[in-house]
Order: structure tokens, then sequence, then C-alpha cells
């Protein structure tokens, strides 16, 4: 039961508060001879093809994961920096689980809502929709820009949950942390503002989470899945105040993040040279693929990327030109539907061969086009 008096207590809904998270076997003793969780002590059925030959259980799978990873949790404090701490940091299957988890925490079915700026990550919505939560809409700028004066406006009592997405997707944008402060600031909006950063690390913005002992109705979602390159593992995080990230870690389900999610997670945060490596060969190509795609007469604009995609608007038939390509084995993403996006197609920067690949397809299909 939570008997904080932070903002986790004020706009939590009621039963969670008084929820006894289920408590597990691992809260009590985690060596010796473990006998209490009903495991099988005579070890796993099989392993992951590479330890099998020969047979290394280094993992011991037989045996349920560390419920609130808290090596994982210390070493990403630390990389992250500003002050953070493990009670900060709540670890989960990407960010998606955060997000559901925040909407069922702070959001009471059929009465509360949550604000988005669309065009946006889709999860917000599906998230809302699953959790029978109204959505409130503040588009973003042609430009991509928040307007936080009209979001504050928009907000109503009923506003838990303020989702702000920097870098954008499809935007790719970021949103400066001035704007952002604009919002965490506001005596008005009694909320949570949660700055989605799944691309951060390919942004010269800075993280929010610099904001986050400052500002506690801020908290920060970010995963391994873009920069890290670990999408295969699910692994997220959300950071924010403690009363917050303890309210998470007692609605999660007990052994939410799997042993060898969890290894190489902690080997990654042990690999950051490779990091920086990956991140500055990505952007060295961003550079280049957004400057060829300029050099094209049908290609009318490409949007400032601070992320590891890019946007660009072709003259028309880009949903034609989406299936053409993906059809010859070159996938991208169909955005025109999307607000402020008429006729663009996302595209993610791959290696250089791929990365050649794709322009020298977009240009065919155009030429294929124009020639019928």
């Amino acid at each position: 039961m939570t008997t904080s008096t932070g903002i986790a207590a004020t706009i939590a809904r009621k039963n969670i508060l008084e929820l006894h998270p289920y408590r597990c076997a691992r809260d009590d003793y985690s060596s010796g001879v473990l006998l209490d969780a009903n495991e099988n002590a005579y070890g796993p059925t099989s392993l992951p093809t590479k330890c099998l030959d020969p047979y290394d259980n280094c993992n011991t799978l037989e045996r349920y994961p560390d419920p609130y990873q808290i090596a994982l949790k210390e070493l990403y404090a630390k990389y992250r920096g500003h002050g953070m701490k493990p009670e900060n940091m709540f670890v989960g299957v990407g960010s998606d689980e955060a997000i559901d988890l925040l909407m069922r925490i702070f959001c009471y079915p059929a009465k509360d809502n949550i604000l988005i700026t669309p065009p946006t990550y889709g999860m917000y919505k599906v998230c809302a929709k699953v959790n029978d939560v109204s959505i409130l809409s503040v588009p973003l700028t042609p430009d991509f820009d928040i307007r936080a004066q009209e979001m504050l406006d928009a907000a109503t009592d009923e506003t838990k949950l303020l989702f702000i997405c920097s870098p954008g997707n499809p935007t790719c944008k970021a949103i400066p942390l001035s704007e952002i402060e604009k919002v965490a600031s506001s005596e008005k909006y009694k909320g949570l503002v949660v700055v989605d950063e799944a691309y951060v690390d390919f942004s010269k913005e800075g993280s929010a989470i610099e904001l986050v002992n400052k500002y506690p109705n801020i908290v920060v979602l970010q995963t391994l899945s873009k920069a890290f390159g670990l999408a295969g593992i699910r692994c997220g995080f959300c950071i924010g105040a403690p009363d917050v990230i303890q309210l998470m870690n007692n609605v999660k389900a007990p052994y939410n993040v799997n042993s060898l999610t969890s290894e190489v997670a902690i080997n990654a945060m042990k690999s950051i040279s490779t990091l920086e490596k990956n991140i500055a060969s990505l952007l060295a190509q961003r550079e280049v693929v957004a400057k060829k795609l300029e050099a094209l007469d049908f290609v009318l604009k490409v949007y400032p990327s601070d992320s590891n995609f890019l946007l660009f608007r072709v003259k028309d038939k880009a949903l034609e030109m989406y299936k053409t390509m993906a059809d010859k084995g070159v996938v991208t993403r169909y955005r025109g539907s999307e607000m402020h996006c008429d006729q663009c197609i996302r595209v993610t920067i791959g290696t250089e061969e791929e990365n050649n690949k794709f322009l020298q397809l977009l240009q065919d299909t155009w030429k294929d086009f124009q020639s019928k």
C-alpha cells in the first residue's frame, strides 16, 4: 500500500494506491537452497542455441529473474547521469509496457483522459482505447513543434497524462527542453508529462532526464531498441520520481523482464564504445541519405532529423511508390495518412549498402511511374 505524499498519491487511482503488490519469492531470499518458488531444480529443458554445445546454463534459467533488475538499473542510472538512482528507474518490456502501466495506474476508465500531439506514436491511442481512456488531441504545427499554451488550455481536470514524443515519430524532430518545461511548470496542469525519448541518442537536444529532479511530474520513456540496436530483447525504461516508479513496480507483473533480456542489457551498458561508434556511423549515413534525397527533383521536402530515420515528401504517388518498392524488396513506411504528412514516406537509415539500394530503387520506381 502506498503512503507517499508526492505527485503519484495526488493523481493515481484510489484502488492502485490501496494495492498490496504481489510479493515474489525473491523479495525475501535470493540465495541458498531455494525451495520456495516451485521452480524446477533439475534445470532447464533446453538453452539458447549457442549455449547448447558446450552446455552452459550461466543464466540459471530454471530460476526466476530479479523482479526489480537492480544491477541493470544501477548501470543505466549511472550512464544517463543527472543524479538518477535505481529508485528513479522502472524496467519493462520495451517502453510500451510503461505506457500501458501509466494509463492503468493514473487513469480511471471511462472518466479520465490523456492528451497527445499528432502526428505521434500510435501506441498512445491503442493503450488508451484498451484501457477505456478518452483522448484529447492538440496537433503539432506544420513544422512539427508543440503548442505548449494550447496544450495547457486543452487539458482538463481529468487529463492525467500528457504525451510529448521527442524526437517525434514520424516527425523525427526533437522538442526543446525549454518547451517541455513550459508544460511541466504550469500551475494549471496537475497530471504527468510523459516524454517519450525512444530516439534521444540520435539528437543533440539532450534528454528530459535532466528535468526529472526539478519537476516530479515529468516521467521519461527510453528504450534499448533503437540506438542500442536491441529491439529483439524488448527492454525499455521509465525514469521519474521515486513515488511514481514505486507504483509502476507495484502494478507490473512479478517477473516482467526475463533473464536473457537482462543479461544482454547489462552487457550493452558495458559496451558504450560500441554504441557510440554505431551512432556516429548512422548519423554520417543520415546526412548522406538526406543530401541525396534533397537532390532528387521529385522530392519536395526532406525534414530535418534528430532520429535514426528521415521523413520526406514526394510530388505524388507516395503510397504507390511505397507499395511497389516493398514488393521489390525495400520496405519503408508510408506516412501520408498522418496529419501534416501528405505524400510522405519514412525511411530508416540502414547500412551504406542498404541505403544505396533504397535510393536507387526510389529513383527507378519514380521513373517507372512517370513513363506509364
